[in-house]
């Protein structure tokens, strides 16, 4: 069933609080944010816009710059760049698409969320500009930026991720729309996180550590989007519930990890500080059941219980606060009062 996009301007529209629904809500087009549904999206407006910062003040990267001349070994310079390389066009797509799912979200206080969420996105692409610009020779940037384009892994991956949105985009049927949220839930929950295992033990081994400390602030950042959706994708099971697919959610995941899989496996190797096919198997697996909870789903790896990368568990992210990095579970008491949005809005 296909339905229509939000009008601008709707004065026969409803924005009766008590009735109103995240989707598919007759709206007028008015930001009355004193009178909201969805209390909680008030917090998460606070952090998000709380979570502000310019790239370019980010210090050290010129140190950055040096070690990856001179203390990289080669593997891990080509971990670097095709890291950078993926974590590139996800951040570009999420620009792009954000609009498009905001044009069907009928709660207003969630609308305006999504529009800090595509401007925190297009921050990220200025980020890891400014990390190419300080760290990579002017002659290799070019290459890392297409990288993803060229390589067929990677390319095979991207493909995945752009079709589910743009089917959406050229069918907006119940069912494109549905997929459209899973994937982007999968796209910011599963997908970044081998990247940021990577600057992160780098980081641990005193390397690229202003990289990492550019990395932090996304991954902050990607925390509040993704609890944004997983809120979202609650409300539409409580609202709509014959429009969730668990069937789909499912073969989503199934393929989204297997493909996570195998491109992090070509683009890290067989052993980078560390990190190995063995581990980016167990590593990717255990977030995928992670993921799956959250959703209220049972677990499609349940033989994997440990984290095979004990050393992230002791890293902090650049505010000072504690991270679970499998569970991306901020314990920093004011943050986490704010994500508790695992509920709902």
């Amino acid at each position: 069933m296909t339905f229509a996009i939000n009008q601008i301007f709707n004065p026969l529209g409803n924005d009766d609080v008590q009735t109103r629904t995240i989707i598919k809500w007759n709206i007028t087009g008015l930001f009355n944010l004193n009178k909201t549904k969805y209390s909680r999206a008030k917090s998460m407006y606070t952090m998000m816009i709380g979570n502000f910062r310019v790239p370019e003040k980010v210090s050290g990267l010129n140190e950055d710059s040096i070690q990856y001349k001179q203390e990289l070994t080669e593997g891990e310079k080509k971990a670097y760049d095709g890291i950078l390389s993926f974590l590139i066009f996800l951040d570009s797509i999420q620009t792009s698409n954000l609009p498009n799912f905001a044009e069907y979200i009928t709660a207003p206080e969630v609308q305006l969320l999504l529009a800090i969420q595509a401007y925190q996105e297009a921050i990220h692409s200025q980020s890891y500009a400014t990390i190419l610009e300080s760290v990579v020779d002017a002659n290799k940037r070019d290459q890392i930026y297409y990288f993803r384009r060229e390589n067929p892994i990677l390319l095979e991956r991207n493909t995945y991720i752009g079709q589910i949105y743009q089917d959406f985009i050229d069918n907006p049927t119940d069912e494109n729309f549905f997929k459209g949220l899973i994937g982007n839930f999968l796209l910011e929950w599963l997908y970044f996180y081998n990247g940021f295992a990577f600057f992160d033990t780098l980081a641990d081994q005193q390397k690229m550590k202003a990289t990492d400390r550019m990395i932090s602030y996304i991954r902050r950042d990607e925390l509040t989007h993704v609890t944004m959706f997983t809120n979202i994708l609650r409300e539409i099971k409580k609202e709509f519930p014959a429009m969730r697919n668990e069937r789909v959610i499912y073969d989503m995941f199934s393929n989204a990890v297997d493909q996570e899989i195998k491109r992090a496996q070509h683009i890290l190797g067989s052993n980078v500080m560390g990190i190995n096919e063995y581990t980016t198997e167990m590593y990717t697996k255990r977030l995928a059941n992670k993921r799956l909870w959250l959703l209220g789903l049972q677990a499609l790896y349940p033989e994997i219980t440990e984290s095979p990368y004990k050393h992230l568990e002791r890293l902090q992210d650049s505010n000072g606060e504690r991270t679970n990095f499998f569970e991306s579970t901020v314990t920093n008491y004011t943050q986490s009062t704010a994500m508790q949005g695992t509920r709902d809005f």
